[in-house]
């Protein structure tokens, strides 16, 4: 087991925040150095979430114990920790069963969370939109449906004597029924919320308006580069999750093309799959996006396996398949030797710094030439006396043949749709 303090100048002194001992078991974890680094970042949660992480515990395991997760023996040994301390909040890397939540509040006698709990916690917090506060409630009263049984036990037994039955429920039943009643009516509201997304998806597609999609590990900044690119002034913090509802603003191309650019909220490894149900009609913008721009961290010591946690993300929600583009950010506060060592592992990658516009050019450059990429191949036939549509073409698409004809010049060109419909009169066939 190993233990670690946090210093005075790393917990918050504000006596209105819980004092919190985070408690990590690695399990799952390749190593002893994956399972710290998700105890460190479960610190950072814990802070976004409002309470102080105190210290820090890490006992390995290879599997857990079914009563309290850690062991009888651990157990009582933290417990003895937490009192020492003065702990009022006690939080676990790993998502509880709800008999290990009881048995270790119980031990405890403070609150006892695991890391789903707190991660729905800092969705609430920050959720701003109706449809944000919807689907983070649906994802909570999904999170506690089965947590009911165990609490408040003596409201929950149905008497077995005289006077004591009747046609009465119990209050876990009661509790039950409202929630189920709750969770259908927020399913509805977000059936009709994620209708409306889908019409204003199909209203940009019949436009012929590309879309793009950052998505990356939460505090990559991407609502920093969204800010760069388009001044949405979107809210920036330093704070795991600080975007939670998505914005979308128009970017204009180079090239002249207009792309809607959709800001996301943050992935983070081992994220609730009820937060992942609960938030689909918002990550449909994902999935129904024609690029990723996958931001990373180039600065943090975490960015191989930020990486590999988005990219499971990506593929839980189906978005797996949808082009992306690699872009590392935060390249002013990155040494130049973790820049060098993720571009010889993705050598298609962009470096950037959002918050300094150093390499934005180039990612502009890099985004125009993939969307052209993905757009149809159109044959036209331009009269020599219009060299303005010749010129137009290779500024709007990406001219791939150029040959001087009888009667004109042939061209062949990715256009994207928007553009294909102002040269209707030029095209001669269009590939399918």
């Amino acid at each position: 087991m190993s233990r670690r303090r946090l210093t005075a100048t790393e917990v918050d002194l504000d006596v209105l925040r819980q004092r919190a001992l985070l408690v990590g078991t690695g399990i799952g974890a390749r190593n002893t150095e994956a399972a710290e680094s998700s105890l460190d970042e479960l610190a950072r949660l814990t802070d976004t979430a409002g309470a102080d992480p105190v210290e820090l515990v890490l006992q390995r395991r290879d599997v857990p114990d079914p009563a309290t997760y850690i062991g009888s023996g651990k157990a009582k040994e933290l417990q003895e920790l937490a009192d020492a301390l003065d702990i009022d909040l006690v939080v676990f890397d790993d998502e509880l069963t709800p008999a290990q939540q009881r048995n270790l509040e119980r031990l405890f006698k403070v609150d006892v969370v695991d890391r789903v709990a707190l991660i729905l916690d800092i969705f609430a917090q920050h959720a701003r939109s109706q449809e944000g506060m919807v689907q983070v409630e649906l994802a909570q009263l999904r999170y506690r449906l089965p947590r009911l049984r165990g609490r408040g036990n003596q409201l929950s037994q149905q008497g077995a004597g005289i006077g004591t039955r009747g046609p009465g429920e119990t209050q876990l039943e009661v509790d039950r029924r409202r929630i189920l009643s709750r969770v259908a009516k927020l399913e509805r509201d977000l059936e009709r919320l994620g209708r409306h997304r889908a019409t204003q998806r199909k209203s940009r597609r019949r436009r012929g308006i590309a879309t793009v999609a950052l998505v990356g590990y939460t505090n990559a900044g991407k609502s920093t580069l969204l800010n760069r690119l388009t001044t949405a002034d979107v809210l920036v913090e330093d704070r795991l999750f600080s975007t939670l509802d998505a914005t979308t603003r128009r970017l204009r191309l180079a090239g002249g093309e207009t792309v809607l650019v959709s800001d996301t909220v943050g992935f983070v490894q081992r994220l609730p799959h009820q937060l992942v149900e609960s938030f689909q009609s918002t990550l449909e913008e994902v999935t129904d996006a024609d690029l990723l721009l996958h931001l990373v961290d180039a600065a943090s010591p975490d960015a191989p396996r930020q990486i590999h946690a988005v990219r499971a993300v990506l593929a839980e929600i189906g978005a797996d398949m949808v082009p992306e583009l690699l872009v590392l950010n935060q390249a002013d506060r990155a040494s130049p030797g973790d820049v060098k060592a993720l571009l010889l592992a993705h050598p298609e990658a962009v470096v950037v710094s959002a918050m300094t516009g150093d390499g934005v050019n180039v990612l502009l450059g890099t985004m125009t030439a993939r969307l052209r990429a993905l757009a149809p191949i159109v044959e036209l036939s331009v009269p020599y006396e219009r060299g303005d549509v010749i010129a137009a073409l290779h500024r709007e698409g990406e001219v791939l043949v150029e040959v001087h004809a009888e009667g004109g010049t042939r061209v062949r060109a990715r256009l994207s749709a928007a553009a294909t419909t102002r040269f209707d009169e030029f095209v001669v066939s269009r590939d399918e």
